[in-house]
């Protein structure tokens, strides 16, 4: 790990054991040699660092462009590998960068509903990430999170006292002869498919 990602990795990792009883179960499947889409539920600012202190080595993540506004927050946002995207204009050109980190052979973190939900309950995940995973040919891991919303919830400014633990799955190899849909609606159906395995993890 480059030394700007390990200082916020080993930060993060001991605020969430001391803080949220942080616990991964199934950790063992993330431990893929080569690329992986790692596709998570969403309720929370804390998700993606309690998904990424779960694997042992650096991994990308997926940011809104707005967040990355000045020179300060993109130096944060790039120094943890953060492609940013633009959701108000969406284009290819984030999809494109999250498949050419995967065909190099990188881990991919990204939350198919797009956004974080309000209530817990899970939205429907959005088609480019059917997309990507259609157009890259590496195996998806579907996790579940647990306790972020209690932890710090959509709106919410201050964490408070959770227990956080991380549920892996077994990967997944998408196989186009198991759909007969094309374009938009193959995307969408993988996406739906991806959504259907996080939400079938349990404690």
């Amino acid at each position: 790990m480059k030394l700007s990602y390990w200082l916020g990795y080993q930060t993060f990792k001991t605020l969430a054991r001391g803080f949220f009883n942080y616990q991964v179960i199934g950790g063992e499947r993330l431990d893929l040699k080569g690329g992986a889409l790692i596709v998570s539920n969403h309720a929370s600012f804390v998700d993606p660092p309690a998904v990424g202190i779960a694997l042992d080595q650096e991994i990308f993540y997926l940011a809104r462009k707005s967040l990355m506004s000045n020179a300060v927050s993109r130096a944060i946002y790039r120094a943890w590998n953060c492609i940013p995207v633009d959701q108000d204009k969406p284009d290819m050109g984030g999809l494109k960068a999250v498949i050419r980190q995967l065909k190099l052979g990188e881990k991919v973190l990204i939350f198919p509903e797009g956004s974080r939900n309000l209530d817990g309950k899970m939205l429907p995940g959005e088609p480019g990430v059917g997309l990507i995973v259609a157009k890259s040919d590496v195996p998806v891991i579907p996790v579940r999170l647990f306790g972020t919303r209690e932890a710090l919830p959509r709106g919410g400014s201050m964490p408070a006292p959770s227990e956080v633990t991380l549920v892996v799955g077994e990967p997944w190899y998408y196989d186009p002869a198991n759909y007969t849909e094309t374009g938009k609606d193959l995307y969408r159906k993988i996406s739906e498919d991806l959504m259907a395995q996080i939400a079938a993890l349990q404690l």
